[in-house]
């Protein structure tokens, strides 16, 4: 942005006009912190929430029709909605997110709603076991997309193979000993 040389630990600001990721050094990203601003970009901040309280009703999860257990989702504030999307071998795929059964998270969640618009997402990993043991974040856009990446460079065959799924241990990991843990993320 500046042509400041950018250290290999650096922040990056969403291009609201383009849907891309950007590095920048710490100055330009300051430039674009104002959460309030109307801005052509937007610094993603770095905020690490967990909800521990997280619930996912019966037949959620199926609801909102992701096909694997492993999504984000954010609101995207161009097209005024949340959207969905889940890691796979050709990288992001977005899913039609039905508005309904969305709403229906946040309102059994109603924690969920302090997501920053296009520069932070919800993270939700569904186990095997079903969706009472689900986990919830919330996270930097930027982090998601990481995991994406880290997936796509490792994955195989139609599951990901042992190797995703040690990525995603070690990325889930990490978030955790980052996150700060909501406890209200259920409802009361």
């Amino acid at each position: 942005m500046c042509a400041v040389p950018i250290a290999d630990e650096h922040s990056h600001v969403v291009n609201m006009a383009g849907r891309q990721l950007m590095c920048v050094c710490r100055p330009c990203y300051l430039l674009f912190a104002e959460p309030g601003a109307e801005l052509r970009y937007r610094a993603v901040p770095d905020r690490y929430l967990s909800f521990p309280d997280f619930r996912l009703g019966p037949g959620r999860w199926d609801g909102l029709e992701i096909p694997v257990g492993l999504a984000f989702f954010f609101r995207n504030s161009d097209q005024d909605r949340t959207v969905a999307f889940y890691p796979g071998p050709a990288g992001a795929t977005e899913s039609e997110l039905p508005i309904d059964a969305w709403a229906a998270v946040i309102d059994e969640n109603p924690a969920l709603s302090t997501v920053a618009p296009d520069v932070e997402a919800l993270l939700i990993r569904v186990p095997n076991t079903g969706p009472a043991g689900a986990e919830c974040h919330l996270l930097p856009i930027d982090a998601c997309y990481e995991l994406v990446g880290r997936l796509r460079r490792c994955w195989r065959g139609f599951d990901g193979g042992q190797d995703a799924r040690a990525q995603l241990d070690d990325f889930f990991a990490r978030v955790e000993r980052r996150s700060v843990a909501r406890p209200d993320g259920g409802a009361s």
